[in-house]
């Protein structure tokens, strides 16, 4: 849907490849993925966005079986960890929610960390009504199981993308949980870790007293007038004339705006 809600909007899957196409990037990361669930038109979003720019690579970590909000189970050991593009069909067709990643540059390897969640949920401020406006509103939201997921990449950068609680605390254990991990990979594999998502963090707390750097300085959200940065791009080595911020316009198909980063 259009975020904020607008009328005659277009929530379908064309809006959502048009979006997309106007970031014009070499790899995405996205949260609050939806792989055949009846509210997205039982569509795979990763592999129709991977087939809409010509990336060959794409994968989905699932973390729930079924749709947020509605009626959602926690991943059962049997099911797929990750889902890609090499994925066999009897894996490929599971109706679940989670983060996924799209690249044009070819992975050498997919890799996932589970997170867990929270045992306590939260009353959470949406700001402004259905419209986008008027005064902001509490709702309460149980935390849902949260993973990483890393892609291996042939330009020698291993990515990590994650979506972690919005509980305090909860949510600096599981970016030190997510760190750790992007370096071990990085080493195991000779690459350059960076960690990017929805962090649920403000004020550039996922870089404080630690070795990482925040590549972008941005408020994030909410996308129709940004008030606060929860979207990082994180990196441990990368330092000033390796990188540069892009800019992005609002997609309108998220409550999040877009940011992305060119490495040299």
């Amino acid at each position: 849907m259009a975020i904020p809600p607008q009328e005659n909007s277009d929530s379908g899957s064309e809006a959502l490849i048009c979006a997309i196409q106007t970031l014009d990037s070499d790899i995405y990361a996205f949260q609050e993925v939806d792989h055949f669930l009846p509210r997205s038109k039982s569509r795979p979003q990763m592999r129709d966005i991977a087939e809409s720019i010509g990336a060959r690579d794409w994968a989905m970590g699932p973390s729930v079986m079924g749709t947020p909000g509605e009626s959602w189970r926690k991943k059962e050991t049997h099911e797929p960890e990750i889902i890609s593009n090499a994925s066999p069909h009897t894996e490929l067709m599971h109706e679940c929610y989670g983060i996924g990643i799209v690249s044009k540059i070819p992975v050498q390897s997919w890799h996932r960390l589970h997170l867990g969640n929270s045992p306590l949920g939260l009353p959470l401020i949406v700001p402004g009504d259905e419209s986008g406006k008027g005064k902001p509103r509490f709702i309460y939201v149980k935390d849902e199981p949260r993973l990483a997921l890393a892609a291996v990449l042939e330009n020698g950068f291993t990515v990590v993308n994650t979506h972690l609680s919005f509980v305090p605390g909860f949510n600096l254990a599981q970016l030190r949980r997510v760190k750790r991990w992007a370096l071990q990979l990085a080493e195991s594999t000779g690459t350059r870790a960076i960690v990017l998502g929805d962090l649920n963090l403000p004020k550039n707390l996922p870089a404080v007293a630690s070795q990482w750097n925040s590549l972008i300085t941005q408020n994030t959200y909410p996308s129709w007038g940004g008030k606060i940065q929860f979207d990082y791009i994180l990196s441990p080595d990368l330092t000033f004339g390796e990188f540069a911020a892009l800019d992005f316009p609002p997609t309108g198909i998220s409550d999040h705006l877009p940011i992305g980063v060119e490495i040299f």
